[in-house]
């Protein structure tokens, strides 16, 4: 199933100047396409429809230890509702916080990415922010993984 995620401003990069009243559609766990709400709308028909207030983008990548938590599931959530999809392997240090990854689809890269982007065919990482940068919701591989109550 295809799925529309709208917000009032998309940014393909961080760096980039955002589409207003952009979309993103996401096809299983990839980028399908990326455009205004309109366009998006128009080709894609029967796709399911999220609206999101705020900025929608590429996720991040957690750069650094991650947080404190009572269990390795628990602390690779905490990443997720910080809007990150990936962290970096130093960080990932004991069999059960990467096995807990894993199963979060949550990814362990050896290095940095230099600027996360969301490109057609890619796996589809996307966070929502609102107005004062908190994270309202994480699409990890497709997953809605996290939204703020």
């Amino acid at each position: 199933m295809e799925t529309i995620h709208t917000a009032d401003r998309v940014f393909v990069t961080w760096a980039a100047e955002p589409i207003e009243n952009g979309a993103v559609v996401v096809v299983r766990d990839r980028i399908g396409a990326v455009g205004t709400y309109d366009d998006l709308r128009a080709r894609f028909p029967q796709a399911r429809l999220r609206t999101w207030p705020g900025t929608l983008g590429p996720a991040h990548l957690h750069d650094g230890p991650l947080p404190d938590a009572p269990s390795p599931r628990e602390r690779v959530h905490a990443v997720l509702k910080l809007g990150a999809t990936a962290v970096l392997e130093r960080y990932v240090d004991s069999p059960e916080l990467r096995a807990a990854a894993a199963r979060n689809d949550v990814a362990v890269l050896p290095a940095a990415p230099r600027h996360p982007a969301i490109t057609e065919s890619d796996r589809a990482d996307l966070a929502v922010f609102d107005e004062t940068g908190q994270c309202i919701a994480t699409i990890c591989a497709g997953r809605l993984v996290h939204r703020r109550k």
